[in-house]
């Protein structure tokens, strides 16, 4: 059964920093891209970063560009995202997704991802 399970989510005052880690367990996701989203209360979900291990792809949201940085190790260790200078309005729920089948680079879309954690909160004051 596969699962990713989120964690390092908390409470951070505006310009701080934090890291998210997702953890990957059931099968190895070395050939298919993974990505961090989002949700804030009333919005909709939104993509924020990608990686595919095999192809050394990231990409991400312009609205976190230069701030936060998601990375992977090897093709079985955990992704991170090292979110920094965070602002309020980063504060959201963050889920952690992985595509089912390969393909090369990520994608942005929710709808593109088989795979998702429970999510981890975030939330930065000002």
């Amino acid at each position: 059964q596969v699962q990713l399970v989120e964690s390092g989510g908390g409470l951070v005052e505006a310009g701080g920093s934090l890291t998210l880690s997702c953890e990957v367990s059931g099968r190895t996701f070395s050939s298919s891209p993974m990505a961090w989203f989002r949700q804030a209360p009333g919005k909709e979900r939104e993509f924020v970063a990608g990686i595919n291990w095999n192809d050394g792809t990231t990409g991400y949201a312009n609205s976190v560009k230069g701030r936060f940085t998601v990375s992977r190790n090897n093709a079985e260790s955990p992704v991170y995202l090292q979110m920094d200078s965070l602002k309020p309005e980063d504060t959201a729920v963050y889920y952690c997704a992985a595509k089912g089948e390969y393909s090369g680079g990520y994608h942005t879309s929710v709808s593109e991802y088989d795979f998702w954690g429970q999510g981890t909160q975030v939330t930065v004051s000002s």
